[in-house]
């Protein structure tokens, strides 16, 4: 997931780690705080494969600052990972986020993307349950704790915006590519 969100935010334009490091926050943030810690390693990481570079350039202040862009060969690999996303970056939200905030960069006219959202849309149309007896998945109505409840009624409702989200978006795809010659 950091990884991508790098990638995909040097896709768009080269930053300076603590800008770089500001827009990953705001993306994941909420979910798992970026920590300089881990932030660098992985800058090095993706340095050392390829995928990006390091410029220094004249700071606004004394000092100079580095600044981080994307290699052609890490454009590349944006577009693998947004094609190709792991069976866990299509299943857990927090990590299909950060797939779907750069979708948009898989640059096919829609087929790519609408395979990627046909993709989400078979997991979440899965049974699944949150709560069980045992092995046995309970139904909601066999939920009687309320706060469990809760928990069902925020998913039910999110779920039921995503779905109305995907099937609307992958009938424009479909309509979009139907239209082409």
């Amino acid at each position: 997931m950091l990884e991508l969100a790098i990638l995909g935010f040097l896709y768009e334009t080269p930053l300076h780690g603590y800008e770089l490091r500001r827009r990953i926050a705001a993306l994941t943030g909420h979910v798992k705080p970026i920590a300089e810690g881990t932030l660098y390693p992985a800058i090095k990481r993706l340095e050392k494969s390829g995928w990006l570079r390091r410029e220094t350039r004249p700071g606004t202040g004394a000092a100079p600052r580095h600044v981080l862009d994307l290699t052609e060969q890490g454009r590349a690999e944006v577009r693998r990972r947004l094609a190709e996303p792991a069976e866990l970056e299509v299943s857990d939200e927090n990590r299909w986020f950060t797939v779907l905030a750069f979708l948009r960069y898989l640059d096919d006219d829609g087929p790519a993307q609408a395979a990627v959202l046909r993709r989400r849309l078979a997991f979440l149309e899965q049974p699944s349950s949150f709560f069980y007896a045992g092995d046995r998945p309970l139904r909601a109505e066999e939920v009687h704790d309320p706060f469990r409840q809760g928990v069902l009624a925020i998913a039910r409702a999110t779920s039921r915006a995503e779905l109305d989200w995907l099937r609307a978006t992958l009938t424009e795809l479909d309509a979009a590519a139907a239209a082409r010659p």
